[in-house]
């Protein structure tokens, strides 16, 4: 029985001094060791210049449809739906227009009594602060769009969101006086 234990003891050493001594695999082997930090690093490289993106389309679709407001055509015709389909036109290719797209115009007196609240409460999105105001004539005016963004990068979302749910609000503005449109 012993001389059987030594024999297995000694096949099996051969046979671990054979694996060790082995470097077809080592390039597989190390490749398996370093890919999945690789693409989870290539992954949110790619999402946070996605987000990037979308900032920079957002901020440009505010800028360009504030223009509206600005010269009365949406306080003449359209309202909030007209803003929202102009907004969506100039964005669209990056995100859609959906639920995730808000909304938020409002008058102010001066430009010193602005304030920019954060519609983030208890880690959502609180609705009831959002209104549309387009102002009359010489009103000072601050347009805000804010976008729900899904963060599906593991180990991303713990530094980059802003909400519950691994989700980002990402935010646009514009500030102005209306033009002296009308009669």
């Amino acid at each position: 029985m012993l001389l059987i234990l030594r024999r297995a003891k000694a096949r099996h050493q051969a046979w671990v001094e054979r694996l060790i001594a082995e470097r077809r695999a080592a390039t597989a082997v190390e490749f398996a060791l370093i890919a999945t930090p690789f693409f989870i690093l290539l992954m949110g490289l790619l999402e946070v210049a996605m987000m990037f993106m979308l900032s920079t389309n957002l901020d440009f679709g505010v800028a360009e449809a504030a223009r509206r407001v600005r010269t009365g055509e949406i306080q003449n015709g359209g309202g909030q739906a007209a803003f929202r389909t102009l907004l969506c036109a100039e964005v669209s290719a990056l995100m859609a227009c959906d639920a995730n797209l808000m909304l938020d115009v409002r008058t102010f007196t001066d430009f010193a009594s602005m304030t920019n609240n954060n519609p983030i409460s208890g880690g959502n999105v609180d609705p009831t602060q959002f209104i549309f105001d387009a102002g009359d004539a010489g009103d000072i005016v601050l347009v805000r769009a804010f976008y729900k963004w899904q963060i599906i990068t593991p180990m991303l979302g713990t530094v980059m969101k802003n909400m519950n749910g691994n989700q980002r609000l990402v935010q646009a503005n514009a500030a102005f006086r209306n033009e002296p449109f009308g009669d």
